[in-house]
């Protein structure tokens, strides 16, 4: 990273080269955006939600531009758990430092096997919760609509890893208040929060008279919902002071990257930026450590410092969880 970072941190006990991942579903399988990038590069790369059975993902269209941001309604496409461990996941270990995968599942006890059968694999750093996918079946919600539901799943996906497993619960930024839904994560066991998915929009097309996207709701990423993620990570950090956060939604640049540390993630994931400029994580980082540098604190004291002196409890690292 440079000089002002301090190679130590970490998230949940997961050594970070960078403070910048690829956010859940922004790299496919690694080998689309390694063309164009190397993923050494990045902290992690986030996988994409990988379900028990394949799936093909949503009906065309599945992408629209909107002012600032992206609406999309890809669905979970992907090969299902058994073919990603034996044709994905060893050439993505190979290729980058730290793998996270990604589960999405419809039960809670889905979920839990999902995470058993990721057990059997040994160097995947860690599992990211896809507790908040904002493109599902009509009349159903996300879990981390619930306070109760999101627990029940990071609960069964615990008792189904190791202790000393890091597991991330990644939270919606449709609810009203994210604070009781991430206290609740972190009470049945979740290592860290991911804070946000994209959030559900729809958007017309006049002309046909009828929604862009084939799937009608799509989930908004990009500029347009980073004062919403802001504003999440900001008061999770104020109530949970020494949980790691993974900051997403709008990082497009090292400045709104350090907004986010500032406001109390310990990392950034980016998303959408890596759309129109494959590159973007090189570029970020480059632009996070100068900023880092020149303002001639370590990156760890600059974690939740806008919320001012008056916080101690700056996260450095570990699984610490505040209960």
């Amino acid at each position: 990273m440079g000089p002002g970072f301090d190679q130590s941190i970490g998230l949940a006990g997961i050594p970070l080269r960078s403070p910048v991942l690829v956010a859940a579903g922004c790299a496919g399988s690694g080998r689309e955006l390694a063309r164009f990038t190397d993923l050494r590069g990045f902290g992690a790369v986030v996988t994409r939600s990988i379900t028990a059975d394949p799936r093909p993902g949503r009906p065309a269209p599945r992408i629209a531009e909107t002012p600032s941001g992206l609406l999309n309604a890809v669905g979970l496409p992907g090969p299902g758990i058994e073919d990603f461990v034996i044709d994905e996941l060893p050439w993505l270990m190979s290729a980058t430092d730290n793998v996270i995968v990604s589960l999405a599942a419809d039960t809670v006890a889905e979920y839990g096997r999902l995470a058993s059968q990721l057990r059997q694999v040994t160097d995947v750093a860690g599992i990211e919760i896809n507790l908040s996918s904002p493109v599902l079946d009509a009349g159903v919600l996300p879990f981390s609509t619930d306070a109760s539901g999101s627990a029940a799943v990071v609960h069964a996906v615990r008792r189904n890893t190791s202790l000393n497993f890091p597991v991330l619960a990644k939270l919606s930024g449709d609810v009203a208040d994210v604070v009781p839904v991430a206290r609740a994560c972190v009470e049945a066991g979740a290592d860290a929060l991911s804070l946000i998915n994209a959030v559900r929009g729809l958007e017309i097309d006049v002309v046909a008279a009828a929604p862009v996207l084939g799937a009608r709701v799509g989930g908004l990423s990009g500029p347009a919902i980073r004062p919403i993620a802001m504003k999440a990570v900001w008061d999770t950090h104020a109530a949970l002071p020494t949980v790691p956060i993974v900051a997403s939604g709008g990082v497009v640049d090292g400045e709104s990257a350090l907004e986010m540390i500032m406001a109390g993630a310990t990392a950034v994931a980016v998303g959408s930026a890596l759309i129109s400029d494959p590159k973007a994580g090189e570029r970020i980082t480059a632009e996070l450590a100068d900023l880092v540098q020149r303002s001639g604190e370590q990156f760890s004291d600059l974690i939740g410092s806008a919320h001012g002196p008056g916080d101690q409890n700056k996260v450095r690292d570990s699984g610490n969880r505040d209960t």
